[in-house]
């Protein structure tokens, strides 16, 4: 008998259970960094998450999970279903809460059912699926959605689940010995184009490095945190990460986390947030203080591949949208996510619409296969 128990936080759930059941590193999913959160305050009611993580237990052993959220609002998601919230309010229903399950305020594909790497995995994966309908319908919630599904999971969601897609940019290496071997697979426009964003940022004075976030110090991670909060505040968006979540950021994660810097003298004037697995980059959050021309593709891109190449790590995923990516050596990829509306009349609705948004989506993705930036296309992004 498998039963299902939800927890209010994942401090209540062993790591050593929960990461053993991840079928590879993604960070996002890992019990250390979904801690973090809830412990340094990024997880919390007045910003409208709650975590209501989902466990699968057989004799009170854990055989599957997953990250789940109670949310208040649908900010930090980037699956956006605000004109469904709209809809629904205006039938006269409370959309919030919802059902999420995702990892919070990352845009990042990878695991979202835990369930090993087994002859059960399938199937346990269908149950948590199954499971989190069951107690929207229950607690009488609006909707449940699962968010950056990795490709093996989506066989777990049945028909009542509505699908989505969209489109990323992501860097593949190719064997590139260098970042020189990179720019020689791209064709002479875009390859002109970074020789030339590098070569002001060159021409600047700054000092340009790659650190390890254990390597940092104190002060190096309160500077960075500033710059990150001050760009969001800048854009008029929420810096949902706080000061304590950066300060231990580096120590809880260790060289699973890289942060590409500009220095001023010995200041921090700029720099990009990475996290990585054993053969994947993913680029997170980018703040500067200095308008210097190129900077942002510097920190952000040139350094990610820089850094992928000289790992040998075979993936850059600089994070959601952006078309400015694609002249970058980043071809599109499709991510995916499934959603489950409870009522049956606005679920069959929604259907409809997303059936129209899917051939949009489909016209788009092959207009931007037409754009590559490759001499030669031998790098296959779309899936």
């Amino acid at each position: 008998m498998i039963e299902a128990r939800f927890h209010d936080s994942i401090a209540s759930i062993p790591a050593e259970a929960w990461d053993a059941l991840r079928p590879d590193d993604n960070p996002f999913v890992s019990h250390a960094f979904l801690a973090l959160l809830e412990r340094t305050g990024c997880i919390r009611p007045d910003w409208g998450w709650r975590a209501h993580h989902l466990g699968l237990y057989e004799n009170d052993a854990l055989v599957a999970a997953a990250p789940l959220y109670l949310k208040g609002n649908s900010h930090g998601e980037f699956v956006f279903d605000w004109s469904w919230a709209s809809a629904w309010e205006r039938a006269g229903g409370d959309y919030y809460p919802k059902l999420l399950n995702a990892a919070p305020y990352s845009p990042v594909p990878g695991p979202r059912l835990l369930a090993g790497q087994g002859p059960r995995t399938a199937t346990l994966q269908a149950t948590l699926a199954g499971a989190m309908k069951t107690f929207a319908e229950r607690m009488n919630l609006s909707s449940v959605h699962a968010n950056f599904l990795r490709d093996d999971e989506l066989a777990a969601f049945d028909g009542d689940w509505l699908s989505r897609s969209d489109v990323q940019f992501h860097w593949r290496n190719h064997g590139h010995e260098d970042f020189a071997g990179f720019l020689a697979a791209l064709n002479h426009k875009k390859r002109k184009n970074i020789r030339q964003e590098r070569t002001h940022v060159a021409a600047s004075g700054l000092a340009i490095e790659m650190r390890t976030g254990s390597e940092l110090t104190a002060n190096e991670w309160r500077r960075i945190h500033a710059l990150y909060e001050a760009t969001f505040d800048s854009k008029g968006n929420h810096a949902a990460l706080t000061r304590p979540f950066f300060a231990a950021l580096g120590e809880t994660m260790g060289d699973a986390v890289q942060v590409a810097m500009a220095r001023m003298d010995s200041d921090i004037v700029a720099m990009a947030l990475f996290l990585q697995s054993h053969d994947t980059l993913y680029g997170r959050y980018w703040g500067a203080e200095v308008d210097v021309p190129g900077l942002h593709f510097e920190l952000c891109y040139y350094q990610g591949i820089e850094h992928a190449i000289r790992h040998g790590l075979q993936r850059f995923e600089p994070g959601a949208q952006g078309e400015h990516k694609l002249a970058r050596g980043f071809l599109p990829v499709r991510t995916h996510s499934r959603h489950y509306l409870v009522n049956e009349s606005f679920r069959d609705a929604v259907r409809q619409a997303l059936t129209q948004e899917a051939e949009a989506m489909d016209d788009y993705a092959r207009e931007l296969l037409q754009h590559s930036p490759y001499a030669h296309i031998a790098q296959a992004g779309m899936s």
